[in-house]
C-alpha cells in the first residue's frame, strides 16, 4: 500500500510531528485497551478499566481522525494519505503504520 503520494513539500512540519506523535499516542492507548483492560475485564472482573480506558481511547481516536482532516490543508497532505491516516486509525497498529509514510514525508522535507 504506497502512502508517499503527498505533496513534495511540506508546508507545516511542526503540525506533520504532532500528527505522528498523535498517532503514536492513539496506537499506544489501541494496544493498552487490548491487551491490559480488556483482559482486566474479562479474567479479573475489573469493567471499570475497560470504561476508563475505553473513553479515553476514544477521545484520541476522535483527535487522530480530527487531525488527519485537517492535515489535508495545514501540512498538505494527499487526500489518499489522509483516507489511509482515518483507515489506519480503525485498525490494530494501523497508526504505526501509517506514521511510517509520514515520517518518511517529514523526512522527505
Amino acid at each position: 500500500m504506497p502512502m508517499n503520494s503527498g505533496p513534495s513539500s511540506v508546508q507545516n512540519p511542526a503540525f506533520l510531528k504532532w500528527l505522528i506523535v498523535m498517532g503514536l499516542i492513539e496506537g499506544t492507548s489501541t494496544l493498552v485497551l487490548f491487551g491490559i483492560a480488556m483482559p482486566l475485564k474479562y479474567m479479573y472482573d475489573m469493567p471499570m478499566a475497560v470504561t476508563i480506558t475505553g473513553m479515553v481511547h476514544g477521545l484520541l481516536f476522535l483527535v487522530l481522525v480530527g487531525m488527519c482532516l485537517m492535515a489535508k490543508s495545514i501540512v498538505p497532505l494527499s487526500t489518499r494519505l489522509v483516507v489511509w491516516g482515518i483507515i489506519g486509525a480503525i485498525l490494530p497498529f494501523g497508526p504505526f503504520v501509517v506514521d511510517v509514510a509520514l515520517y518518511r514525508l517529514l523526512r522527505s522535507n
